[in-house]
């Protein structure tokens, strides 16, 4: 049992390391863009005067730093070749965010956006699975920016339980033109402030509680009856994360994603690819915090000692070093198994694998975090140190992305024999 990684692997670590000091960070220095990511990330980030969301500026720095690894071969390299991508595999990815993470905040690597230089694109995952040939044509604009498709799934009243959906889409004909009328309300339609359609999930049959007869829309950003209702201001900011209410939305037949009634099965499609890839940023972000930790530990000499010498600093910190080290190996595995299994095979032998990384990944960031605002003492907790900032948004991973209930909930499923291969 080899548990080294590929060679080939470490190269390509190396090769984007190269590029970010050459291509990135240059972009970061420049015109004062490091206020973006020093003590007023937050406020150079948000336009509090225009509803929280994020400044322009901000987000074309992100566009630039996108185009700069298209062009150079990164953004793409997790999605298939035939769009221009490396077909990255789960444990690469897995390996590259957590290396990035590991970085601290940079350009490189912002995920409040869920940007990076070496792109995870679920939409081209939707699109290319489940969407007919003149959608498949969006994904090449989904990538470079033409296109923004945000994912109007949650509800204000129904948020991990998608299948009590209250949002309706009726068969109509206006005009001449057969089609559907949408009514309801979706809350955390992250990027609507831009976008220029919603993926729309609504009830087109069935019953509450029925996951079959829900049916997935391409529904366009300015249709009639789209409103942005109110923008949810976030424990960490600036806010993208909108109510939306949709009133008589008519759409055409064309506006049709995936099967009628068998919508759920889009947002599920890249679970399992989103939740490894975040437990990989997030004990990316541990590990910053652990190491930074250790570092200034050293540096540290109150009453003419270092601060390491103290046991009430290291063993906090070595038993989360000692945490990081066995997930690492869990996420890894676990990510590696995925690339020997089909999406099926995943969610019916590996789903409760995923979980347990994706659940303690995000607890053990958000404890690291904290470790460090306390070993770091007032600059800590200052916004001159990151980890404040770290904390905010990885806080928000134990609750989006399926929350740690649902996570548990999914695990004990498996261990207890209520669903998976030992299914009772």
């Amino acid at each position: 049992m080899d548990f080294s990684l590929p060679a080939d692997l470490v190269a390509y670590l190396a090769e984007l390391d190269s590029f970010i000091l050459r291509e990135i960070k240059p972009l970061e220095e420049r015109d004062d863009n490091i206020r973006f990511f020093d003590h007023r990330r937050e406020w150079a980030r948000t336009d509090f005067d225009n509803g929280g969301l994020p400044r322009h500026e901000w987000e074309q720095l992100l566009r630039q730093a996108k185009n700069l690894a298209d062009n150079a071969g990164h953004l793409r390299f997790a999605i298939p070749k035939r769009y221009g991508g490396k077909d990255g595999s789960n444990l690469w990815m897995a390996v590259i965010r957590e290396h990035f993470a590991a970085k601290g905040l940079g350009l490189h690597n912002d995920l409040q956006n869920e940007h990076s230089i070496v792109g995870n694109l679920p939409l081209v995952t939707m699109l290319d699975r489940y969407g007919r040939d003149d959608q498949k044509e969006m994904i090449e604009g989904s990538i470079t920016g033409k296109y923004r498709i945000t994912f109007g799934l949650t509800e204000p009243e129904h948020g991990s339980d998608a299948t009590h959906m209250e949002t309706t889409a009726v068969e109509a004909t206006r005009d001449g033109v057969k089609g559907w009328v949408i009514n309801g309300e979706k809350m955390w339609t992250t990027g609507m402030h831009v976008a220029t359609h919603c993926a729309l999930f609504a009830r087109t049959s069935g019953n509450d509680g029925d996951a079959r007869g829900i049916t997935c829309f391409l529904v366009p950003a300015k249709a009639a009856g789209v409103k942005i209702e109110e923008y949810m201001w976030t424990f960490n900011m600036p806010t993208d994360h909108p109510r939306v209410s949709f009133t008589d939305v008519f759409v055409p037949d064309d506006a049709l994603f995936g099967e009628i009634g068998r919508g759920l099965s889009l947002a599920q499609c890249f679970v399992h690819e989103n939740r490894i890839r975040q437990a990989a940023s997030s004990l990316g972000a541990a590990v910053y915090c652990i190491n930074e930790s250790v570092k200034y530990a050293r540096e540290r000499k109150p009453f003419g000692e270092e601060l390491a010498r103290n046991q009430g600093i290291q063993f906090p910190l070595v038993e989360l070093a000692t945490q990081a080290e066995m997930l690492r190996l869990l996420i890894r595995k676990t990510a590696w198994e995925m690339d020997q299994l089909t999406q099926a095979q995943v969610e019916h032998t590996l789903s409760d694998k995923v979980s347990m990384c994706n659940y303690w990944a995000n607890r053990l960031c958000c404890e690291s975090a904290d470790r460090a605002m306390q070993v770091h003492g007032g600059m800590g907790y200052s916004r001159h140190k990151p980890f404040e900032h770290i904390y905010r948004h990885h806080r928000r991973y134990r609750i989006t992305e399926g929350s740690e209930e649902i996570q548990k909930r999914k695990v004990a499923g498996f261990l207890f024999g209520y669903m998976g291969a030992g299914k009772h």
